[in-house]
This record gives structure tokens, sequence and C-alpha cells, in this order.
């Protein structure tokens, strides 16, 4: 995936030399590239449209937003919008914690707002169903008229325009893309690097090495209490789905994942035993903490901060940046390190995690907008190179300065005065500290990461294999309804399983029993259905 500022930049000088032409002729704001295509090959050109004057947008809060916010109009990027496009926007948002409950109680109303922004993959009807049933709109034809910063974007981009098309050709939402492949890693494995220093290891690269560590950090004292109180690796089932660490060093995952494009479903391959074994015999000698199945977030914090934890799953800002800052000052020799995802042997590459330029994260438009041409414009306002940095870095010379071409976030950001965290402070200004109709730009997360060892980590991180990561593919509604329930028992009882073979109360020569029984319980029905969609999303064009 290249990056994609270029084409912003691009899009930008062709949209703006439109805006002249047209307003030369018309008086109105410009219209989209692909109506002059229209109209050069004597095709009925696109009316004209402008802004709408008011429109009901439903989104959920983001708690970075909810920290010092009640609305989205708060945001400063919007007020700004609302002062360019004249648009007055009435932003709904749900209780939190209800959104997916909201969501489907609005669809099953009927009484929808003009615009919808969800993380569609989670809809419990698939896109196209929702078209068909005219909740929401296909936007293939109101893009191509209206959008012409999108559509140079999904131009210059067909893997981009591959993920947010359905299997029946729809575009379904104005998207959220991460615009460079720096922004598609955001997870992996830490250690604390102090202890590594104290017990004479490096940073493990492979499965060998890292049960040499872990068995260091119980037995060495690293933490210098005096107690063998070390809590060596922090496993947890939601972190091995989300990175595959150290399952993914047999080159499987722990859910679907695609083979050379044969989907498969990683807990009934041969290779699970032996990551189960592993992880079992780990368990059994106190290299994993004894305690993960109850270990919630706050605990976790505790065991990280309090000088007991070893390694874990994390991120660089939430995790990397936060705990070094609430570790200093009880431990202030405390620092971590991001290790690769190991493999079974040197040279290996393991699977580690990664996020898809699209996930069906977007702004759909409902059946209810009187002008959705209008909704779509402004929109695609925000694809442009002013909307873009406007809504990846704020207000210049407020929360970012131009700095030899490079837009620099200022000290309200960085360092806020009122010294919000840096994720409530840009939350203040923009969306790209978490998501919305945008291409996130990389440069955010450049500043982002302010230390050392958050750029680290996400590079050592990023040589991991991506390549077996399923996109997101599009069911239909049979396929959806037959799989459903399947996966809610198979997912249920996996993890109940994973956990007994981990902590010996289920021996791991019942491996076979435990394959049979998911088997019994549908999953080849669900691989099938998942093949199926694979399938069609490779052909889509």
């Amino acid at each position: 995936m290249k990056s994609i500022l270029k084409v912003l930049t691009a899009s930008a000088a062709a949209a703006s030399l439109m805006t002249a032409l047209l307003t030369g002729c018309s008086g109105n704001d410009a219209s989209s590239a692909a109506s002059t295509a229209a109209a050069s090959k004597g095709a009925e050109p696109a009316k004209e449209v402008g802004y709408p004057k008011s429109m009901t947008y439903w989104v959920s809060l983001n708690p970075n937003v909810a920290a010092t916010m009640k609305n989205y109009n708060e945001i400063a990027a919007y007020k700004e919008m609302e002062k360019i496009t004249g648009t007055k926007v009435d932003f709904q948002h749900p209780p939190v914690g209800q959104e997916l409950d909201q969501f489907n109680l609005m669809l099953a109303s009927g009484k929808l707002p003009d615009v919808i922004e969800y993380g569609w993959g989670g809809a419990a009807k698939g896109p196209d169903s929702l078209i068909k049933e005219k909740q929401i709109l296909r936007l293939n034809e109101l893009i191509e008229a209206h959008a012409p910063n999108l559509s140079k974007v999904l131009k210059d981009h067909p893997e981009f325009r591959k993920l947010v098309t359905t299997d029946e050709g729809n575009i379904y939402v104005m998207p959220f893309l991460l615009g460079d492949p720096v922004l598609a890693v955001v997870n992996g494995p830490v250690l604390r690097k102090d202890w590594l220093d104290k017990v004479g290891q490096k940073v493990p690269t492979t499965l060998a090495e890292w049960e040499a560590v872990l068995t260091a950090f119980r037995d060495k004292d690293p933490n210098g209490n005096g107690k063998k109180d070390e809590i060596p690796y922090l496993f947890s089932i939601a972190d091995m789905d989300f990175n595959h660490l150290f399952v993914g060093a047999w080159g499987i995952g722990s859910d679907f994942y695609n083979d050379n494009g044969t989907v498969k479903y990683g807990p009934i391959e041969p290779p699970f035993k032996d990551f189960l074994a592993t992880m079992a015999k780990w368990y059994k000698e106190g290299l994993i903490d004894q305690d993960y199945a109850t270990t919630d977030g706050k605990l976790k914090d505790a065991k990280v901060t309090n000088n007991q934890l070893g390694s874990l799953s994390t991120y660089p800002g939430s995790g990397i940046s936060r705990y070094t800052s609430l570790a200093k000052t009880s431990t202030p020799s405390f620092q971590l390190v991001g290790a690769p995802y190991p493999g079974l042997k040197a040279g290996d590459k393991a699977m580690g995690q990664y996020t898809m330029p699209f996930t069906g994260i977007g702004a759909a438009i409902t059946t209810s907008a009187q002008h959705p041409e209008e909704i779509v414009k402004w929109l695609d306002y925000k694809y442009g190179e002013e909307g873009h940095m406007l809504f990846n870095f704020g207000i210049e010379g407020e929360s970012y300065k131009m700095d030899n071409g490079y837009p620099k976030y200022t000290d309200l950001i960085m360092n806020n005065p009122d010294k919000l965290p840096v994720t409530q402070a840009m939350a203040k200004y923009f969306l790209a500290s978490f998501n919305g109709p945008i291409v996130q730009d990389k440069r955010y997360i450049e500043q982002y990461f302010t230390m050392p060892e958050q750029r680290e980590a996400q590079q050592v991180w990023s040589q991991a294999d991506h390549g077996k990561e399923m996109p997101l593919v599009t069911l239909t509604a049979d396929e959806s309804s037959k799989t459903s329930s399947i996966m809610n028992d198979v997912k249920t009882y996996r993890d109940e399983m994973i956990n007994k073979f981990i902590m010996g109360t289920e021996p791991i020569d019942n491996f076979d029993k435990f394959v049979d029984t998911i088997k019994g319980m549908g999953i080849d029905e669900a691989i099938k259905v998942r093949q199926a969609a694979l399938d069609r999303f490779n052909q889509r064009q």
C-alpha cells in the first residue's frame, strides 16, 4: 500500500481547477471530475449542487472526545467545517456502552438520521441487504458525480476500491481509510528492557529464546525485592485473537485466516495442539500469569506499574507510553522494549497483527436523506487537501504549524497546558487519533509516537507476516444467519477449552476430541461460507 499524500495533493489541485472553471461559468460550487468526463462522452452531466443547509448525523461518541466534550460539534475541525460549508450538523450520539443496541433499534424503527457513521463490519445484516431494504443508499453514482476527491483516491488506490465495494458492486459508505502501511500495525509483544539487562538476556526472537527469558524473569529476581513474585508473561485470549502472538509462530491464526486463498480455522489445525502444549508447559512452570483468565484491564495496569509483570501484548500509546509515565515515579529504571513476533526458529517470519486499510468504518447515507448528493459533497470535502489537513491536524497556527512543509503539532497538542493526554488534546481538534470518514495521515502517528521506544516497537512489529489476514469479506444475509449461531457456540467452547488446556485441567491428549466437538458444532459450514465470501472478494474488480 503506497502512501496517499501525493494522491490527495493531486486530487485537491484537480478539484480546485474544476471549482474555478465552474464558478466562473455558473457561480455555484464545483461538480466532480466525473461529471466533466460524462459530459465529454455526450452523457448528461451531473447537476451542480451546493452543500446541505443541515443534516442529522448518528455516530458513537469517542471516549477521548467524551473526556472533555459532549458532542462532535465541539471539535474544532467540525466548527471550522461549518464556517466553510455553512452546514449545520445535528450530531446524535448513543449512550456510551449502548451503541450496538441503539444501532439495531434505530434500524428496526425505520426512523433514521441522514447519516449513520458506524463500523459496518459488525452489522447483523450486510450492507447489500440494507441497500435492498432501502435503509441506506448505494453511493457509487453519487460519489462519481459529487465526490471528486474520494473518486481520485479510489482511482489511484484500486486496493481501497476493492475493499470498500461489496460483492454486489455497492459502495455503501464514505470510508475511513488508513493512508499508509505504518498505520496498520498498532500492537505487539513488549518486555521490560531493564529486566532483560538485569538477567543478562537479549530481546527474544524465537520461542526457545522467549522461554529462556521468561525463565530468567521467574528465577533471577529482576525487580530486586528479594521475593519470587515476578510474573514473566501475561497471556490473554483477546490479545491472541488480535495479534497472533505465539500461535502465529506455527503459521496459523486462532480464528479464520487466509492461507494462500484457502480459508482455515486455526484451532482445528494440527499445529494448534503444539501451541496449546507450549502454553500449558509455560503455565505449569510459572512462566505465564497464574491468574491470567481473571485479569482485567485495571489489574493488568497494576501488575505492570507495580513492578511485577515482565512481558505482555500492548499498544505504543496506551501501553508503552502510558505505562512508562505511570511507572517511572516508583521505578526510575522502568523501560519497555518491543520484540519481534517470535518464530519457531531463527529467521522465521511469524504472523503478527495487521489492520486492513478499510475495516468497515464509514459514513452511510440513509434513505431518509432528502438531498443525498449534497451530503456526499459535504463528506467529500474531508478527502481533499484542505479537509485532509483540517481533520488530521486541526487549525493551522493553533493546533499545528507548517515546518518546512511538515504539519507539526503545537504544544497545545503535545504538551497541553491543561495537562490533557495527547489523545484527548487531539480529539478536541481533529479525528486522526480515532476515526471517521477521512484518510488517516501517517504524519499524525509519527508525532503521536513521542518516545523512541514506541517508534522502534512499531518498526519491529511491522516485520511480521501479514499475508494471512482475512480481508473484510461480505456475507449474504443467508450466510450470516447460517453461521452466526455456529460461531457464537464455537467461540464460547473454544475459549473455555483453551483455558482448560493451558491450565492443565484438560489433558492435551484430548485435542482430537476438542477438534471433533468443534466440527460437530458446524465449523466446516462456517469455513465453507467464508471461503465463498473470500472467493467473491478476490473476484472483485
